[in-house]
């Protein structure tokens, strides 16, 4: 796993080197290359592996799902949405460079995501293919859906099933479609598969965060911790307590297991990197 998450780096870091040089291309690098889980490339790459394909082919793919979702942190970070000053353990991108390049950093990478995958050598069916699903996933009816609804119940409470559709469309959305996409490459009959497992997944995800927002620290986190609360956010945890929480993320992660045993692959690869998402603490 820290050898796929270090060639992710790598790559990223050579796919950024021919852009312009400034400020925008800098806080591009900051934010793409500020320590993270890569959950979502190193879930595209592990599911190819599992079917015993060469991940590697598929790199450039995976790290346009990384700037997808590097996009979305630099947005959501801003003034105008969850105004957050740290990241990842260092400043975010409008603290560290200023918020109109933070702005066009988030727009470049949303751009750039799109013309490395059709810069691939893959077929071109297959290119249009990820590419759709990909922007799908991350445009106005998935996770843009989803940021929209979380800003949205800033001020009003949230039912737990309104919750659920926010964490389903803002976390869910690229998380499933990071396995989609591997199937696509691997094993289309398996899609589904992997599309509700990665909504399940991404469900737990989001729970273990609100969970975390209480329990954590500021330092494990990377991040402000009660900013849930001071932004007055309805979460798992303010509508169902921790213990109960908990017990959901408990449910959702044996979902994931029956699904990956169903399918013929090699599961230990796949439950190797859920178990370190189960017992995550940041």
């Amino acid at each position: 796993m820290k050898e796929m998450k270090e060639e992710i780096n790598q790559r990223l870091l050579e796919l950024c080197q021919p852009l312009k040089e400034g400020k925008v291309k800098d806080a591009m690098i900051y934010s793409l290359l500020a320590p993270g889980k890569r959950l979502r490339p190193m879930l595209f790459l592990t599911v190819l592996k599992s079917y015993q394909l060469d991940y590697r082919s598929y790199m450039d793919v995976a790290c346009a799902i990384e700037m997808i979702h590097t996009y979305s942190l630099i947005h959501d970070d801003l003034p105008g949405m969850d105004n957050d000053d740290l990241r990842r353990g260092r400043k975010t991108c409008h603290k560290q460079f200023d918020e109109a390049t933070a702005i066009l950093a988030g727009d470049a990478l949303l751009n750039l995501g799109v013309n490395v995958i059709l810069q691939t050598t893959l077929n071109d069916s297959l290119k249009v293919q990820l590419t759709n699903l990909l922007y799908q996933a991350s445009g106005v009816n998935g996770m843009i859906y989803g940021q929209q609804q979380d800003l949205y119940f800033e001020n009003h409470q949230a039912s737990l099933e309104e919750l659920q559709d926010i964490h389903y469309h803002k976390t869910g959305d690229l998380i499933s479609v990071s396995l989609q996409m591997a199937a696509c490459i691997a094993k289309k009959d398996d899609l589904e598969h992997w599309k509700q497992l990665g909504y399940d997944l991404g469900l737990a995800f989001q729970i273990q965060d609100d969970i975390l927002d209480i329990t954590s620290t500021t330092e494990q986190l990377g991040k402000m911790v009660g900013s849930d609360i001071e932004n007055h956010k309805s979460t798992y945890v303010s509508l169902l307590g921790i213990e109960a929480s908990q017990k959901k993320v408990d449910e959702l992660f044996k979902k994931c297991y029956e699904r990956i045993y169903a399918m013929q692959i090699n599961h230990g690869l796949i439950l190797e990197l859920l178990l370190k998402i189960l017992k995550r603490v940041s």
